[in-house]
């Protein structure tokens, strides 16, 4: 469709150049007026897509490994062995008793 306008309007410049060069001889008979073209139709709407399939439900882990038992511990050291206590200090030495009241005189 395009190669034709294009061959047209191509057509018609050659002419209009040789009527403006001025030929001997008639004038040619004026040619009939081009129609307007059809507009095209819309586009129709393309189709929803189709849903992906559901995937595959993962697989169970492994179980873990056990841990290794630790070592045992050193035995402590023995406690050192205590001070001897402090001689106990010596015991006062008592009061002296109190001197006894003097006898009243006789009666005569």
């Amino acid at each position: 469709m395009k190669r034709m306008i294009f061959a047209v309007a191509l057509l018609a410049a050659l002419n209009v150049g040789c009527d403006m060069r001025g030929r001997d001889g008639a004038p040619g008979a004026t040619g009939a007026a081009g129609s307007s073209g059809s507009t095209g139709a819309s586009g129709s709407t393309g189709a929803d897509g189709v849903s992906g399939a559901q995937g595959v439900d993962g697989k169970t882990g492994a179980d873990g490994v056990n841990g290794r038992r630790g070592t045992s511990g050193t035995p402590g050291a023995d406690g050192a062995t205590g001070a001897t206590g402090a001689n106990g200090a010596n015991g006062a030495n008592g009061a002296n008793g109190a001197t006894g009241a003097a006898g009243q005189p006789a009666r005569q």
